[in-house]
This record gives C-alpha cells, structure tokens and sequence, in this order.
C-alpha cells in the first residue's frame, strides 16, 4: 500500500460585513479547502446563529447547485 502526502490549497473568510446575521466579534466564517484528489472541496462554516456546519461537494454538483441558486434568484 502507498501512503502519500497531499497539501490542500484552502480560503477562509470572515462574514461580518456579508452574512446579516454575523456580528463582528461572533468569529463567524466559512472555509474551502479543495479535496487531495481535485475532484470536489469541503466547506466548513461557523456561525453564532446555526453553529458548525460542514458540506462536501463534488464540481459537478457544485454546479448544479449555482444554476439552481441562479434559478431562484431570477
């Protein structure tokens, strides 16, 4: 079996000022950390209002999810 060793590239935001619901001493973020094998990302939010959440998305879904979000934006 081999064992590797992955370093994955990641962005990380604060929401005070984006999210209404964020205060600015609450600490809440989101994070995007990209999957060793490119093929999907985690994202890890945190926040005051609905505490720690985690969602894994592959790219595809990722944008079936935009065009929904696009859909109902209309």
């Amino acid at each position: 079996m081999k064992i590797e060793t992955s370093y994955r590239k990641a962005v990380f935001m604060e929401l005070f000022g984006i999210c209404s619901f964020a205060k600015e001493t609450s600490g809440d973020f989101i994070e995007v950390t990209e999957w060793s094998n490119g093929e999907g990302f985690d994202i890890s939010l945190s926040s005051k209002s609905c505490g720690t959440q985690a969602i894994q998305l592959t790219w595809g879904e990722f944008k079936a999810l935009k065009k929904l979000v696009k859909e109902l934006d209309k």
